[in-house]
């Protein structure tokens, strides 16, 4: 709860009632909620507004509807049910100046001291310069975007292979490589398959992921079937070379060579929860999960707490946008009154 005292002398830094690390989807939702009860808060993120979904594919559709990717009360109103990534990044734009947040862009947050009620945050700015700033509580919504799983082979550090995918156009009529079966992988191989590339996929299992958007199963299951895109069911790669990779049967060990131009490893990503540990807050080690109060999404740390991704640990497809926005609701009023917010409110 948000009490609003005499503080010590601040060294003329500035201070706000909530510092927001992050400027995701679920970010936003917070400085929206802040916004709409009174509380001060500013956003900081190493890269731009909605990063992650600038990183997207560049001609993506999103699986949600419009009215469920909606934060802060502020209708996402488009011609078609659901949007595609370039109405996503315009509307979350539209919401960060109709509330006037203030979001610094590209000012990566390196350290938070202090506790509840007086935490000292530490930045730098992409062209290296330090800023200090106070505040009285903290909410951790970095996502689940800062680092690739990684294959754990030779070769991954090669140039060919990469982690994300924007469109087949630097592809064509080249040997790719997708590994995984999820929706990045199942995609991206559609994609490329319809825009001359010689695309194969890799998966250790024997069928693709339960994930998978019910209306692209059909599709992939029929290039699979027919050969179009190769499929090497049970199988990882063992190592990524310049003209080719090795690949290992999960079955009975047996490897094969197949010639190869690039990789593109679908793999997922996990959280970098480097900034909660600085600051106490117990993780699980089997889910990654952080130690907090669903309720009002306060850590195991009085003042500090988390939204979006980040809670679902290890597991990102437990938490998306149209659940994760409810955070900032939560935590703005757990940070005005000490209460958990009304479940029929």
């Amino acid at each position: 709860m948000i009490e609003r005292t005499e503080r010590p002398e601040n060294d003329g830094m500035h201070e706000m009632d909530l510092a927001v690390v992050g400027a995701g989807p679920c970010g936003i939702a917070v400085g929206a909620a802040a916004a709409r009860n009174g509380v001060s808060a500013t956003l900081f993120d190493q890269g731009c507004i909605t990063n992650s979904i600038v990183n997207y594919p560049y001609y993506m559709t999103f699986f949600s509807t419009a009215r469920m990717l909606e934060v802060g009360g502020v209708p996402f109103t488009i011609p078609d049910s659901k949007p595609t990534r370039r109405e996503a990044l315009a509307y979350y734009r539209f919401v960060v100046e109709h509330f006037g947040m203030a979001v610094h862009q590209y000012e990566a947050v390196q350290q938070i001291d202090g506790t509840a009620g007086r935490f000292h945050i530490r930045t730098r700015s992409m062209g290296g310069e330090e800023h200090q700033y106070l505040a009285r509580a903290v909410v951790m919504a970095t996502g689940g975007f800062h680092q690739p799983n990684q294959l754990g082979v030779p070769g991954e550090d090669l140039a060919k292979v990469k982690h994300y995918y924007h469109e087949p156009f630097p592809y064509f009529g080249q040997k790719v490589l997708v590994v995984g079966a999820g929706n990045s992988a199942v995609e991206s191989a559609l994609e490329m398959y319809r825009n001359g590339v010689h695309v194969s996929m890799v998966h250790f299992l024997d069928r693709i992921d339960r994930g998978v958007k019910p209306w692209v199963v059909p599709d992939i299951s029929n290039r699979l079937d027919r050969g179009e895109i190769p499929m090497f069911w049970n199988h990882r790669v063992a190592e990524v070379r310049w003209g080719s990779v090795l690949l290992r049967s999960e079955v009975d060990g047996s490897e094969k060579e197949i010639e190869n131009d690039w990789v593109l490893a679908m793999t997922g990503w996990r959280p970098d929860p480097v900034l909660l540990r600085s600051l106490g807050v117990g993780i699980d080690l089997e889910t990654g999960i952080p130690h907090h109060d669903p309720g009002t999404m306060e850590t195991d740390v009085p003042g500090v707490y988390i939204a979006g991704v980040l809670a679902a640990g290890n597991n990102a497809n437990k938490i998306f946008i149209e659940n994760g926005r409810e955070h900032g609701d939560r935590i703005a009023t757990h940070l005005l009154t000490g209460t958990r917010p009304d479940p029929g409110g």
